[in-house]
């Protein structure tokens, strides 16, 4: 899948589950969008869905510059797993973008006597 400015290579993995079209279909759209919104070059992504004896876990990691994200979620629902790990890397890249933007707009401070 790609996005205008650069492709977002999406692998999804699944663990412990049989693998369905419609849960890789779910989680490719969901990262595709989340990311297309603040991610302006190629990305690689690899969405880990696994079933476990307590719970469905999604895990996502993120390789773009400049933004190296990981996030894993766990519910009783694949979907809602996607949906609370999609929630997380937003979270998180509002945060370090917000960083990068502050950083850029910090005032020089230049040491020593000015004239």
């Amino acid at each position: 899948m790609t996005n205008t400015a650069g492709a977002i290579n999406v692998s999804v993995t699944f663990r412990h589950t049989e693998p369905t079209d419609a849960l890789k279909s779910y989680a490719e759209e969901k990262i595709q969008h989340c990311l297309e919104k603040y991610v302006h070059g190629s990305a690689e992504v690899h969405v880990i869905l696994s079933v476990e004896k307590h719970g469905q876990f999604a895990e996502v990691i993120v390789s773009a510059k400049p933004y190296e994200l990981t996030g894993k979620a766990e519910t009783d629902d694949l979907y809602a797993s996607i949906d609370r790990v999609v929630d997380i890397l937003t979270a998180q890249i509002r945060k370090q973008k917000g960083r990068v933007v502050e950083e850029k707009h910090r005032p020089v401070e230049l040491k020593g006597d000015s004239i």
